[in-house]
This record gives C-alpha cells, structure tokens and sequence, in this order.
C-alpha cells in the first residue's frame, strides 16, 4: 500500500467518527485546489466502501463535484455514488446527468466504466428508473464494446440484468448479447452467457 493511500485511508477511518473533518473534507470537493478535491474525492470514495450511510447527507456534494473538469474527482465520486444507491437511491437520481456526461466524456476508461457502474446500479433498482436509464447502458454498450473497460463494464451489467429492470431492458440487452453469447471465447463469452440467461 503506497503512502498516498495509506494516508487516505486514515482520514477516511478519522472522517467516519469526526463530522466535523467530514464536513471540512466535502467542502473541499468543490474549492479551488485540484489537488484537495481530488483527495476529497478519494476520502468520499474510501468512506463508501465501509460506512456509506454517513455519506448520506453529502450525496448533493458529490453529485455537483461530477461537474469538476479533473477526471478523478468525477471518477471517485461517481465509484462512491454507486455504493449511495443503496442507501438513498432517490437523492441519488440527481447525478443521472453528470454521469451521462462521464459516460461520454472523449476518451477516458475509468470514467465510462465509473458511469456504466453508477447507471446500472441505479437503474435497476426500480423499472421507472431502468426506463429512464436503460437507453443510456444500451448506448454506452454499443459505443465501448471492445474497449479495454468492456469486460469490467460487463460485471456491472449482469448485476443490472439480475434487477427490477423493464421487458425492453431485458429484450435490449438480450438482443446486444446474443451474438457474444454464442461467439465470443473466454471471459467476454462466459459474461455474455450469464446476461442473456438472466434476461431470458
């Protein structure tokens, strides 16, 4: 464990029993230095692995630190919504835009693969979300199938297969699916097969 995380992992423990360094640090999320939002972002992301429910009156200051230019702020904090999904997923509805931004954001991995994450965390938890949302995995399948980030996406989109999703969600991903499903060697083929079994 590098030092850098070390450290961050301590002011997470500290953060999660100190409300007043809790709020100090997601203030920080939205100051003028790229180095502290980033390392706020990183806290925020640590502290939803162990104990996301104290997060949960921050939920609105990750959602705006998804507008911050730097990719990891948006990265962190996006990995960090995700775990908030199940303990407010109605206040987490607010970052359905940034993360359709992060989505298709040029050229960076780790943001869309942030994104699918988020989105298929919240979009299946209820079928009016997965309405809302489904047509937005479907693109970002069609957009990033191939990419490095596809095989990790995937992981994501069995979890939302397995949830309160639509007939044409189900239908959609099936019909994205198939071709992997009866073609594709490995770990691609194996995911493939998982998603169209749930959805069938």
């Amino acid at each position: 464990m590098s030092e850098k995380t070390e450290e961050i992992r301590e002011l997470a423990t500290t953060c999660i029993t100190n409300e007043g360094l809790l709020k100090e640090t997601v203030e920080q999320l939205e100051g003028s230095s790229r180095r502290n939002r980033q390392r706020a972002a990183s806290v925020m992301c640590a502290i939803s692995k162990t104990a996301p429910e104290v997060l949960a009156p921050f939920i609105g200051d990750m959602v705006d630190a998804l507008n911050r230019p730097e990719i990891q702020t948006r990265w962190e904090c996006l990995e960090a919504l995700t775990r908030m999904v199940g303990v407010d997923s109605r206040a987490c509805d607010k970052a359905i835009e940034g993360a359709e931004n992060a989505l298709f954001d040029e050229g960076n991995d780790l943001l869309h693969l942030g994104a699918i994450r988020f989105l298929c965390a919240l979009g299946a938890t209820t079928e009016k979300r997965c309405e809302k949302i489904w047509p937005l995995i479907d693109e970002g399948m069609q957009c990033y199938h191939g990419d490095p980030a596809f095989q990790d996406m995937l992981v994501a989109i069995i979890d939302f297969s397995k949830g309160k999703i639509t007939d044409d969600a189900k239908a959609g991903l099936k019909e994205r699916m198939s071709f992997d499903a009866a073609n594709a060697k490995g770990v691609l083929g194996v995911r493939a097969k998982q998603i169209v079994e749930n959805v069938s």
